[in-house]
């Protein structure tokens, strides 16, 4: 039986900013990760991203996975077990896991969950052809392995990941035949949107895709216009040549070991779907147990850093480094994630909130 000061499940931006913070404070960390190198949607996410300079505006994902990386190297308080599935947690406290093909148990004094998000799927006949893809796995293709998922591409959501991977395709020499969303209008940034408009690409609102044309593999994808109840409206239907349907429609928190600590979960539909009730701190109401980034709330990756450094400074608060200075810095993060949050492009997340909360 291992044992640790803090475990922490995960290993992308939430997870290795957490396991940070938390040894940065004094304490022992274990961070597990079931994939062989650590960063998680950070690896294939080559755009600069948005906000202020401490947000790391500017940078691009694929830099700040090493810059984390090496921190995490160069901090002996971090033990990594890379490989390394979780598979459960158990109500007295044991994690089971797996780890190069061995079982093992631990316990952790205190345990941070940021198992991240799965793509959602979308419904539409013969969607099990080869060659549709999520947007993460177009990426990864692209973005880690330098492979072209297609030639002429259709994808389908205009929120920040259809629009940034629409361009990244374009970037690696493949036409993308137009952007389709469900919803009145575009989900994602505007800069995004005007970057693949000004190529050419058509967005268009208030379609969806029907069907997957094709017998082995994709050949074309028949669209069809939406009311505003989302239900296809009969005789809208054109057909479209393509090799490759994308689907960006969404994540959905993987909470599956959140649920396993017994804490209030809710579905909240802004917040990604079900989640686990939380404090400003980001424990759970199962304490001891701390989330972090995707798992709690759908939102970018800054935020997930900005999540897991906090998880990490109350985890170590919680195990005895309730240092004045500590402490500080837990509420100096605190109020940046309420800064980022602020404005129009937080409002969803703060009305989820709100619900969770009580509030309407």
């Amino acid at each position: 039986m291992k044992f640790s000061d803090i475990v922490v499940i995960g290993g992308g931006p939430a997870g290795m900013s957490a396991a940070l913070a938390a040894a940065e404070a004094g304490v022992r960390v274990t961070m597990m990760d079931r994939g062989q190198v650590l960063g998680g949607q950070l690896i294939k996410q080559t755009h600069r991203f948005f906000g202020s300079e401490r947000e790391r505006a500017g940078t691009r994902g694929i830099e700040i996975v090493k810059i984390l990386r090496q921190q995490i190297a160069e901090n002996k308080n971090i033990e990594v077990l890379k490989n390394t599935e979780c598979l459960g947690i158990y109500s007295d406290g044991v994690i089971s896991y797996e780890a190069d093909g061995k079982y093992g148990l631990m316990t952790g004094e205190k345990v941070i969950i940021a198992t991240g998000a799965a793509e959602k799927m979308l419904q539409f006949e013969n969607n099990d052809l080869p060659g549709v893809y999520g947007a993460g796995a177009v990426q990864t293709l692209m973005n880690v392995y330098g492979i072209q998922p297609g030639q002429k591409v259709l994808m389908i959501g205009a929120g920040n990941i259809g629009l940034i991977v629409s361009y990244q395709l374009m970037q690696a020499g493949v036409q993308v035949a137009a952007i389709v969303e469900a919803m009145p209008k575009i989900g994602g940034y505007k800069v995004h949107a005007s970057k693949v408009a000004r190529m050419g690409v058509p967005i268009l609102t208030r379609k969806t895709c029907k069907a997957a044309l094709g017998t082995d593999h994709v050949t074309g994808a028949v669209l069809a216009d939406m009311d505003e109840h989302f239900q296809i409206i009969p005789g809208t239907e054109e057909e479209i040549e393509v090799d490759t349907i994308c689907l960006a429609v969404g994540l959905a928190p993987l909470s599956e070991l959140v649920s396993q600590t017994r804490c209030k979960m809710r579905y909240i539909p802004q917040l990604g779907g079900f989640v686990p009730e939380r404090d400003e701190n980001l424990e759970l109401t199962a304490k001891g147990y701390y989330v972090a980034g995707d798992v709690s709330c759908i939102e970018e990756a800054t935020a997930a850093m900005i999540e897991g450094s906090i998880a990490g400074l109350s985890a170590a608060i919680a195990t005895g480094m309730n240092h004045p200075e500590i402490i500080g810095k837990r509420d100096e993060w605190i109020k940046q994630l309420e800064n980022l949050r602020s404005g129009k492009t937080g409002a969803k997340i703060r009305s989820g909130f709100a619900v969770m909360n009580g509030g309407k």
